[in-house]
């Protein structure tokens, strides 16, 4: 398991898929259903959009609530803290606790966090709400791995394909969606709506899924020191890690330079335009379906090296248009970025969920934190970048980043010979 190829151990998941565990439920061995497998991206997508929706509305929640405008990218910024803490506590406790029942009582507690931000009238008060809302919103990395722990190994990579369609969907609809709720009611109303919907989600998730109940042994803080010594140990998690902190950095770069760009002079593009620009991302969803059957035949390392070559070269298409159709070609970058990350994303995820079901979550948990880092140093960069040197370093940068990681992974000893 811990060497440079991302091959999978076929021993590890035959010994999971097969023989019905503690760990794996009787049903994992012939297949999950259709319905199910839709109850999981729905979920996924309903609760990772809540760290989105309140992105586009940074400028009305710090005039309302009397934050200073220098101040009010901190809404975003707590709002993710929450979240990188949630991956870290939070998720190993899949490899504890009964995962339903996590799910269900976290989504409950997502709804009180936000009716908490809506009716906040007070920053201190509504900055709580936002790192609570981060830090419950990682059930959505406890439905990913719940998930395959309820699939056979054959299947795996397009299962979870699936229901990271549903996220990304979630991640990309939440700010157009928060934006037009705003204008046609309030910056409070995207919230109610939203407590609402995750308290409605409880009783579905509570009445859909199985139950499933790690077998570790451990108590809490062992859970949490094993996994310094997982990441130390296990070389393809060492390795996708970076992989995504680099594309995830060049996805954040993007759609935080943007609307940086988009609302200058040069195109003064509105709120509302940028907030439609944004839907062009959905189609990137797509791809997840795609890479997970990718991934079931095989071909990990081949897909990864081409979700990275398009990535970055996807920075080059505004290079070569008429200023006429520059909205255009930028438009179609950000699908085919949208495209290599996420089918990256996926080929990651298949790669870390063929190891040990036993230490799964913690995994997940570990790979997620690390790319999520990644992205907030790529929103960093890509300020920075646009600030110093406009669109053009921004480019510049974007495609080095991909670039990092084409490299490194052209270094993947027995990359070649990876099997499904």
């Amino acid at each position: 398991m811990h060497t440079d190829s991302v091959r999978i151990d076929s021993h590890d998941s035959t010994h999971h898929m097969t023989s019905p565990t503690p760990s794996t439920p009787p049903h994992a061995a012939t297949g999950i259903a259709r319905p199910l497998i839709m109850v999981f991206a729905a979920a996924c997508g309903l609760i990772v959009a809540n760290i989105y929706y309140a992105q586009p509305l940074t400028g009305p929640i710090a005039a309302s609530l009397g934050l200073a405008p220098r101040w009010a990218g901190i809404i975003v910024t707590v709002t993710q803290m929450g979240y990188c803490l949630g991956l870290l506590l939070i998720v190993p406790l899949g490899d504890l606790l009964e995962n339903r029942g996590l799910v269900v009582w976290m989504t409950r507690a997502v709804a009180v966090a936000l009716l908490v931000v809506a009716f906040a009238t007070r920053p201190a008060l509504f900055l709580v709400g936002m790192w609570l809302v981060g830090l419950l919103s990682v059930a959505v990395q406890v439905l990913v791995t719940f998930v395959t722990h309820l699939t056979p190994l054959a299947i795996r990579g397009r299962v979870v394909g699936s229901v990271m369609s549903g996220l990304m969907l979630g991640i990309m609809l939440a700010r157009p969606l928060a934006s037009l709720v705003a204008q046609l009611a309030s910056w409070r109303a995207i919230f109610v709506l939203s407590a609402t919907v995750m308290l409605g989600l409880s009783f579905l998730l509570r009445w859909s899924l199985p139950r499933h109940q790690s077998a570790s042994t451990q108590g809490y803080g062992p859970l949490l020191v094993s996994m310094a010594r997982l990441f130390a140990t296990t070389r393809p998690l060492q390795r996708r890690a970076f992989y995504h902190a680099c594309l995830f950095a060049t996805f954040s770069l993007f759609w935080t330079v943007t609307p940086l760009l988009l609302s200058s002079p040069r195109f003064g593009v509105s709120q509302g335009g940028i907030a439609l620009f944004a839907l062009v991302g959905v189609a990137g969803a797509i791809a997840a379906p795609i890479a997970g059957r990718v991934a079931d035949r095989g071909w990990i390392w081949s897909a990864t090296l081409a979700a990275m070559a398009l990535t970055a070269l996807a920075f080059t298409l505004t290079w070569f248009v008429a200023p006429r159709f520059f909205i255009a070609a930028l438009g179609l970058e950000g699908i085919l970025i949208d495209f290599g990350v996420t089918t990256n994303l996926v080929l990651g995820q298949r790669v870390i969920f063929s190891l040990s079901a036993a230490y799964r979550a913690r995994l997940n948990a570990l790979y997620m934190a690390i790319f999520f880092l990644g992205g907030a140093t790529g929103s960093a960069l890509g300020g920075w970048a646009y600030a110093s040197g406009g669109w053009e370093r921004a480019c510049m940068v974007g495609m080095a980043l991909p670039a990092l990681a084409f490299l490194a992974c052209l270094t993947e000893a027995g990359g070649r010979r990876q099997t499904p």
